[in-house]
């Protein structure tokens, strides 16, 4: 697998979707840096995170 990007983030935002996934999200506040990096993302739930938890994102091509 060929790594296309991978960052780590604090967590801004912790959503509930439905009974079965929450929404994780980080995004550039300031628009300050072009280059700054975000995500938007379901994950199943149970994962134990909250806002301000330090999450990483890795983006693989299989």
């Amino acid at each position: 697998m060929k790594t296309i990007v991978s960052f780590e983030s604090s967590l801004e935002f912790v959503g509930d979707i439905n009974d079965q996934k929450d929404c994780l999200m980080s995004q550039d506040n300031t628009q300050d840096d072009p280059g700054t990096l975000w995500f938007n993302i379901d994950v199943p739930k149970g994962h134990g995170l909250v806002p301000g938890d330090r999450v990483r994102v890795t983006v693989e091509k299989l």
